[in-house]
């Protein structure tokens, strides 16, 4: 950067080029919803949120995509016998089942001329074949083994079209754009300026005490022994663990509506430079991953999830309490339920007790409820006041991803964040 020619500036001078070259306005950074088109894997490079290796073409993912329903409905392996008689002995139940999707991924049929063509003999036996053949294709895509169990393959596949369909659910909700305090977050606050040095990133560089350094010292261009470094207040960083409760009420649409929700909390918390965990529970904690920012591992966590049993959150509040790292700034954990403690001889203080040693750790609690009932509702609020956190009573699930990053984002406002 070439200043002008070797003399003594006045002190007049060098505040007009403060003026003139003032502060470099910081770089976007590059979004990270791109389309998705292959693979998952994981990259060690802090500059990007998720890598896709392009491998397979766009078809591929959304044969992975009419997997999604079955899995969320606990079904992991595909006979062709067995899928065609749950279709011909209770049709209404194998719907629920497989999701209108996949039942036209293997009938061939919108899910309305299934229903309709099911007594009819001659389509009986077209159902049969083509459930056979279809079956047999997903093996030969990969999305099947040969025995019919979804591969780990086609999981990977469908957690990127739940990333893919999530992502522009957020970019239709304007919730893609950055947080007006992700700045201040990322740097903090001035406290001190010294002598740029070896090892300080560039973005510490004090532009305005560094051109008057230079000014002063009558320099024609910027020198090393010019730049000035900021020393920044630490804003710290924030952790939060989505806690989703997998027990057997939750299963289907809920379970599903949850998993998207939980990308959608994760990848924004991610990409603002916090770090997110996760925890799946039901009677017992099934999955517990600390605060990361791996958001590829905690994607393909998610979409394996599975239902069953009853539900037990005075464990699940204990074991991730414990996730949290001892110097974290501001610790949360987003809870989503459609039940409360079910597990215990006393489950109200058993849960209560939990609340109270997470409260002690500074870990603040949010309860999201799926339809509680007036029981639930009201530990949830004993919940939330000994933690310091809120409750959100969801009515419809199509709001919840919503309602997540709100919380985020004021949990992290709130800390000051």
């Amino acid at each position: 950067m070439v200043l002008g020619s070797r003399r003594e500036f006045s002190e007049t001078e060098v505040l007009d080029k403060e003026k003139e070259y003032g502060d470099i306005p910081s770089v976007p950074e590059k979004s990270a919803a791109d389309e998705l088109s292959g693979k998952m894997r994981k990259d060690n490079r802090e500059d990007k949120l998720l890598h896709t290796q392009v491998e397979v073409d766009k078809d591929k993912i959304d044969k992975a995509r009419v997997l999604t329903d079955a899995i969320n409905n606990n079904v992991s392996s595909f006979s062709p016998d067995l899928t065609f008689e749950q279709f011909v002995n209770n049709y209404s139940t194998a719907k629920k089942l497989f999701g209108e999707t996949l039942v036209r991924e293997l009938s061939g049929y919108d899910a309305s001329v299934v229903e309709k063509s099911m007594n009819v003999p001659e389509f009986k036996r077209e159902l049969k074949e083509r459930v056979k053949q279809n079956i047999e294709k997903l093996k030969q895509e990969g999305l099947l083994d040969k025995d019919g169990f979804i591969t780990d393959m086609a999981y990977d596949f469908s957690a990127l079209s739940m990333l893919s369909d999530e992502l522009s659910r957020m970019e239709g909700k304007g919730f893609l754009g950055e947080n007006v305090s992700k700045q201040k977050s990322a740097v903090g606050d001035i406290i001190d300026y010294r002598k740029f040095k070896s090892g300080d990133r560039y973005k510490s560089i004090a532009l305005k005490q560094t051109i008057k350094k230079t000014l002063r010292r009558g320099h024609a261009t910027l020198e090393r022994d010019d730049l000035v470094a900021a020393d920044r207040e630490s804003k710290g960083r924030m952790e939060i663990i989505y806690a989703l409760d997998n027990s057997g009420s939750m299963k289907g649409g809920k379970i599903g509506v949850a998993k998207r929700a939980g990308v959608a909390l994760m990848y924004k918390a991610i990409s603002n430079g916090d770090l997110a965990g996760l925890v799946i529970f039901g009677s017992k904690v099934q999955k517990a991953v600390p605060p990361t920012k791996d958001f590829a591992s905690l994607l393909k966590e998610l979409i394996r999830v599975k239902t069953s049993g009853e539900t037990d959150i005075a464990n699940c509040i204990d074991v991730s309490s414990k996730l949290f790292s001892s110097h974290s700034k501001t610790k949360h954990l987003v809870l989503i339920t459609d039940a409360m403690q079910t597990m215990g001889k006393a489950p109200e203080k058993e849960v209560l007790r939990s609340i109270s040693l997470a409260a002690n750790m500074g870990v603040t609690i949010t309860v999201v409820g799926i339809s509680l009932n007036k029981e639930g509702e009201k530990l949830a609020k004993q919940i939330v006041n000994i933690s310091n956190g809120s409750l959100f009573e969801i009515k419809s699930l199509d709001n919840l991803d919503q309602v997540v990053i709100e919380d985020y984002y004021r949990v992290r406002s709130r800390s000051g964040l």
